[in-house]
């Protein structure tokens, strides 16, 4: 990157706008006397942060960050964790000798008000405001059952020592770039933090209380400030042997004792499970092989020595020489262990330093945060000690900057480091137009997500029966309502929307032969089609139409196919030279267009089109009475019957096609809701088009779900391959 691309903190100053002069003032109200807090500056070890995300450290040591996601890996199969481990184990066989790491694990509270008003759903002045009233309430009893109000974080900083700024950025960029791969690798979501990123983390940890950061990088030359004074605290003080003072808050910081024999991959995580502010850091330093294997070379040397010496002492006293000291014995064996993993086995030696910062508004709450982390420590048979006298040097190596100052280290191999696997369970939770699913089942926290922010936001719910799949499609529903503008269509087979359609003031169509609701199934828009005539795809339906009013293994002959066609063009040419409602023709008009051919097979199709158009199930063959643009419409088809119910569903599918393609023109979404969805897939033509749907709906901004009971039944069906593979959303409700 270029030196223009990337402002220094000496340069040229420019003109500042009135607005900015204020934000810095901001930031400067919080400084007593001239405004540079010296005690702070002195703590924060940094000489310069780099808009690139580069931190100069000193004048031959550099870092840069990755912030990464969490991943599933408690809830995960045990050969999805065993692969993990493995590939975190590479992870560090990555790292040399010349690269520190540092892994960063940030709970910082937020505001509760401001954090619960986010889910407030704001009145509108309409029937539904009592509704909105007491989901907000339900939605903000879950968040205080859960600990979102803790926003937890994760960050990897890798330190190395250059000659110049130029030299280091390559090499960063070089490592970032190697790192963001084994990330991948496990199926982790990382990047390379730039250096606003970092201040922010910074910030963050210096105002445990969640102040705004407010930093623009066009404020350094001309208010003579340096990015330290934009996250360095009020006030500072290390007074104490151990605890200081941060901002009128208390802070502690300690280490962790590793003396348990074994270690367990669930350790870090119970550090990071409390619901107070905490920092746990893992300095991590690998030592060259080679002079490692020296090392323990000359360890087992010195024992064997001493062994000797042993056996020489109880030769000269007169008892037996294979009676050593215990300790001695056992350090020789370990030694020799070690010795023998690092030659034989892809392992490596490190030297590990695991910190823990905790931050507390009194005295008496940072006692019982720290005993509370000392109790998960005594729980895997470790002790938390907390620093005397060091705890200036403890607050800088709990900086995500990449350095530390205490020197107490254990050394490890590389399984043994990545026993601390910084991945629980990946969390859904989304800002913006996100919606509530539920709790997660590992944390407890709720799960908030936007559909539409997906790669493909298509879906499926599976459950057995009373496993809840109605309430989930029936809470999703509400959501949506209440939260976007978008359409919402409903198929409805067991008839069991009908009050909250209702109560939403939705229009409920009852389709059976007895019904007074009609639904043309040849009703077109002139958007129906993304080319520039809509009757190919119109066709398309009406041919599957009629192949499951004929039946038959076979299917429609080619013949039959064309006169179908062509019927298909005669009926619709009056409404598309005038597209008037009274235009829209009807069955009775295909019926009609398909005799006037005088084709044998014509005459055949229309004979069998006879039942539906004069015969006793003709409920489709009448122009739509009911309101089907309202912003919510279930169909309920209980009562349609057996011979009827297979067209009842395509006629539904078309329907809803036909809104779709009217939303997408006027930018809103139309969410598509299918229950017992495996009915729609045992059949050929109703089966095809909802894979069709699942394949072309979230072009057009469609949203559907399939909720059924019976996965067997959807797993006999050969398009469900086809779905499964477009859905990125799946729900298993008990399964």
């Amino acid at each position: 990157m270029s030196r223009k691309t990337i402002p220094r903190e000496t340069e040229k100053p420019k003109k500042l706008t009135r607005a900015q002069k204020k934000e810095i003032d901001a930031v400067l109200r919080k400084y007593k006397g001239d405004g540079k807090p010296r005690t702070a500056q002195a703590t924060i070890p940094y000489e310069a942060i780099y808009p690139d995300g580069v931190c100069r450290i000193d004048r031959r040591t550099f870092s840069k960050c990755i912030a990464f996601e969490d991943i599933s890996y408690q809830l995960a199969q045990p050969e999805t964790r065993t692969a993990i481990f493995e590939h975190l184990c590479d992870l560090y066989n990555y790292v040399d000798a010349s690269i520190h790491v540092q892994l960063s694990f940030l709970n910082r509270k937020v505001d509760p008000v401001q954090y619960a008003k986010s889910f407030e759903i704001a009145p509108q002045g309409d029937d539904f405001d009592d509704i909105r009233a007491e989901y907000t309430a339900i939605l903000q009893k879950q968040l205080a059952s859960g600990n979102n109000g803790i926003v937890k974080t994760k960050y990897l900083t890798f330190t190395i020592e250059a000659d110049s700024l130029k030299t280091a950025r390559a090499r960063l960029t070089r490592i970032g770039l190697d790192l963001l791969g084994y990330f991948k690798t496990m199926g982790c979501v990382a990047h390379v933090m730039d250096g606003q990123e970092r201040l922010e983390v910074l910030h963050g940890i210096f105002h445990p209380d969640g102040e705004p950061f407010r930093f623009d990088w066009d404020w350094l030359a001309p208010s003579g400030l340096s990015t330290k004074d934009f996250v360095a605290p009020s006030s500072l003080c290390f007074g104490t042997a151990k605890t200081f003072g941060l901002g009128g808050k208390y802070g502690t910081v300690s280490f962790l004792q590793i003396l348990a024999p074994e270690l367990s991959d669930e350790m870090l995580a119970d550090f990071l499970k409390t619901e107070s502010g905490i920092l746990v850091n893992l300095h991590v330093q690998a030592i060259d092989q080679t002079e490692a294997i020296k090392t323990i070379k000359r360890k087992i040397t010195d024992l064997d020595a001493m062994k000797i010496q042993e056996q020489k002492k109880a030769v000269r006293s007169g008892y037996d020489m294979d009676i050593l000291p215990s300790d001695l014995a056992t350090y020789g064996e370990d030694a020799k262990k070690l010795l023998n993993k690092l030659q034989t086995r892809n392992e490596r030696l490190f030297m590990l330093t695991f910190l823990v910062l905790n931050v507390a508004d009194t005295k008496q709450k940072l006692g019982n945060d720290v005993f509370q982390a000392a109790g998960v420590a005594q729980k895997y048979n470790c002790s938390l000690v907390r620093l005397d006298y060091q705890q200036e040097q403890g607050l800088v190596s709990s900086l995500p900057l990449g350095i530390n100052q205490i020197k107490i280290q254990r050394s490890l191999t590389t399984s043994n480091v990545a026993v601390f696997v910084p991945f629980v369970t990946q969390e859904l939770f989304q800002s913006g137009a996100a919606m509530y699913y539920g709790i997660n089942a590992k944390s407890h926290n709720m799960i908030m997500l936007d559909r539409k922010q997906a790669r493909c936001p298509n879906g499926l719910k599976l459950g057995t029966p009373g496993s809840g799949k109605s309430m989930s499609c029936k809470s999703e529903i509400v959501s949506v309502f209440l939260t976007t503008a978008d359409d919402i269509f409903i198929s409805d087979p067991e008839a069991e929307y009908y009050p909250l359609v209702k109560r939403l003031h939705g229009q409920v169509i009852k389709l059976s032969p007895t019904s007074k609701d009609y639904v043309n199934p040849l009703d077109i828009n002139l958007n129906y089609s993304e080319d520039d005539s809509p009757l190919a795809l119109k066709s398309d339906f009406v041919l599957s139409f009629c192949e499951l009013v004929m039946g038959g293994k076979t299917g429609l002959e080619a013949i039959e196919r064309t006169v179908i066609d062509r019927a298909v063009k005669a009926i619709y040419r009056p409404y598309l030279a005038n597209p008037c409602p009274e235009n829209m023709p009807i069955l009775s008009d295909l019926h009609q267009a398909l005799l006037d051919q005088h084709l044998p097979e014509a005459d055949r199709v229309a004979q069998a089109l006879d039942l539906y158009v004069s015969g006793s199930l003709n409920v489709f063959n009448h122009k739509t009475n009911v309101d089907i643009h309202n912003r919510l419409v279930a169909f309920d088809i209980k009562e349609l019957g057996k011979q009827l119910k297979k067209l009842g569903m395509l006629i539904i599918q078309d329907q809803i096609w036909g809104r779709v393609t009217q939303n997408r023109s006027q930018g809103r979404a139309t969410w598509y809701f299918a229950d017992e969805f495996h009915l729609l897939l045992k059949e050929e033509q109703t089966a095809a088009y909802s894979a069709e749907i699942w394949k072309r709906f979230r072009k057009w901004g469609g949203v559907p779900t399939g909720a059924t009971q019976n996965v067997k039944d959807l797993l006999s069906s050969p398009e469900i391959e086809n779905i499964l593979e477009n859905s990125d959303f799946i729900t298993l409700l008990n399964q």
